[in-house]
């Protein structure tokens, strides 16, 4: 098998030859970690990186398998987001302020994941804070996307994203409080799962900021469901975290014959991109094609959604490092430092109508998802995101037409963040105009996580062709 083989298998294939000893988790690593070598230089998506480390105990899982002892992640490559605390190395946050910041434990998600026998060899790249729908930083420069240089892989987990569409990882963590999983998900054709509030735990203090969530990022979604397996279920220090474990079936699914599935092209006030629009038509044509009744609904928002989220974010995520502007100014990002000043105007009337606001939203959609197993929309209105992308607009490309954009006017994933129990995944759905995948989020009622992989895995088996296998020439390939 070649290493550019190597390297696309999905964590589900290599597990099967790791069994069968076609290939070892020492061949997988160093392929990984070559192809990263050559890469890297063109996308960026790496903080530091622990290749030694790695190859060691990648002997390890060798051994493991040799003698019948394997865990249920043994020997797969890891890509761990700097967001993450992974003991004994840097969480920098992206910034200045923490550049050498070490930690002195896992966080528990991670802890799960490598005690399943995952090989964490690298870390990637965040903007400063996670504060964006792209990935650049002070620190770490601008990540790209592979396949299109120009154009951003996404955020706030986007170096994850381009890891695992450039071949440099397996499996990927992120986190999501207003898309960070589900935006370089779409960006880079692969498969991110936002899990329902309190199905995966979270460490204090976000563990209770119901926007808030952790979880998988992978080429497929069964290692999307191997990987929330071993995430989810209670922990003692979250006492937000479920009681109940959800075990995710991952087995091919073939029709969906008697579902109901709705969608919304563009949630009500989207523009959402031709090209966009195209590869969604063409995604709920498969569900079609699988069985099920294909239903356009209208779900009663607008704009005002757009000052919620805001709002909501500013009494939050903005107020935990609003310090940040006295103590640490000149360390911070032009665009950390405009979002922390919004955030100051937002006030408490400001709050409890965000909140409002939300439960408005769920008043059309709650009983929506009573009348359908499934909703679908776009991951995002437009891929023509430029890798440089920042707070407050900047110019991105619709329709053919440059457009200065905030953005909440491209990313359609934060809604569910504020309908934060509702499980949603992003799935490849094309590859678009300017040569950028594209996604559509399969949206579950509350709490539902096994009806949305059920859904996503018909999807993916009849969607044979992924945005990765569309086109090996992807455009830093050209550029080597």
């Amino acid at each position: 098998m070649s290493d550019n083989e190597l390297i696309y298998l999905n964590g589900f294939e290599a597990l099967t030859a790791f069994k069968n000893k076609s290939i070892s988790p020492v061949e997988l690593m160093q392929a990984m970690i070559a192809r990263s070598e050559s890469i890297e230089p063109y996308i960026n998506a790496f903080t530091d990186s622990y290749f030694d480390q790695a190859i060691e105990q990648a002997k390890l899982a060798e051994k493991r398998y040799q003698k019948g002892t394997q865990r249920p992640l043994e020997g797969l490559p890891l890509a761990v987001k700097d967001e993450f605390k992974l003991k004994g190395t840097r969480r920098t946050s992206s910034s200045l302020v923490y550049q050498n910041r070490v930690d002195d434990e896992n966080d528990v998600i991670i802890d799960r994941l490598l005690d399943s026998g995952a090989i964490c060899h690298t870390k990637t790249t965040t903007p400063e804070f996670c504060l964006l729908g792209a990935c650049h930083s002070r620190l770490w420069g601008v990540t790209r996307n592979p396949w299109n240089l120009d154009m951003t892989p996404g955020g706030s987990s986007g170096g994850s994203g381009a890891s695992l569409a450039a071949g440099t990882t397996t499996l990927a963590t992120g986190t999501d409080i207003g898309g960070s999983i589900r935006i370089p998900a779409a960006q880079c054709g692969i498969v991110g799962y936002k899990p329902p509030y309190g199905r995966n735990p979270e460490m204090p203090v976000f563990n209770l900021d119901f926007y808030s969530h952790s979880g998988p990022m992978a080429r497929s979604v069964a290692d999307t469901a191997m990987m929330q397996n071993v995430i989810s279920g209670p922990h003692n220090k979250d006492i937000a975290s479920l009681r109940d474990t959800v075990h995710i079936d991952h087995k091919p699914v073939d029709s969906l014959k008697g579902w109901k599935v709705a969608y919304s092209m563009d949630l009500g006030f989207f523009e959402v991109d031709e090209s966009v629009r195209r590869n969604t038509e063409q995604a709920l044509e498969i569900f079609r094609q699988l069985g099920a009744t294909v239903v356009e609904v209208k779900i009663g928002w607008d704009q005002s959604i757009i000052d919620a989220v805001h709002h909501y974010w500013a009494h939050g995520w903005a107020s935990t490092i609003a310090s940040l502007l006295e103590t640490n100014r000149d360390d911070l990002t032009d665009y950390s430092k405009w979002f922390l000043e919004n955030a100051l105007s937002s006030t408490q009337q400001d709050f409890i109508d965000s909140i409002k606001t939300t439960v408005k939203m769920y008043d059309e959609f709650g009983p929506l998802l009573d009348q359908y197993d499934l909703f679908i929309c776009p991951t995002l209105a437009t891929s023509g995101v430029p890798a440089e992308f920042s707070w407050p607009a900047s110019d991105i490309e619709i329709n053919n037409t440059i457009k200065r954009l905030d953005e909440e006017h491209w990313s359609m994933t934060y809604p569910f963040n504020m309908l934060s129990r509702c499980p949603v995944i992003s799935m490849p759905s094309g590859l678009t105009s300017n040569g950028v995948p594209s996604g559509i989020q399969i949206v579950a009622r509350t709490f539902d996580d096994q009806r949305v992989f059920t859904g996503a895995l018909a999807y993916e088996q009849a969607f044979d062709k992924p945005p990765w296998q569309l086109d090996k020439k992807i455009q830093m390939n050209k550029n080597l």
